[in-house]
């Protein structure tokens, strides 16, 4: 892992704020979501991308009925 040099202090509520530099560079904009992972002592952030519930692809995501499933598995369903 590399360092950023980078030290923020959690606030009252638990919040931490990301540079706008650390945003820029890693393509974060306001409102994107983001997946808190946990690796022993560790806290890990990471731009969410949905992908399908079957394969878990990321490329050509269909929303349906709350879940997110790829064209390819959407196209295998169809034949069941």
């Amino acid at each position: 892992m590399k360092s950023t040099g980078i030290v923020r202090k959690v606030d009252e509520l638990g919040r931490i704020v990301l540079p706008i530099e650390l945003r820029r560079t890693m393509n974060i904009d306001v409102k994107d979501a983001l997946e808190i992972y946990v690796d022993g002592d560790q806290i890990v952030l990471k731009k969410y991308e949905p992908s399908c519930i079957f394969c878990g692809n990321a490329k050509d995501i269909i929303h349906y009925k709350g879940k997110n499933i790829c064209a390819s598995c959407a196209n295998e369903l169809k034949l069941l």
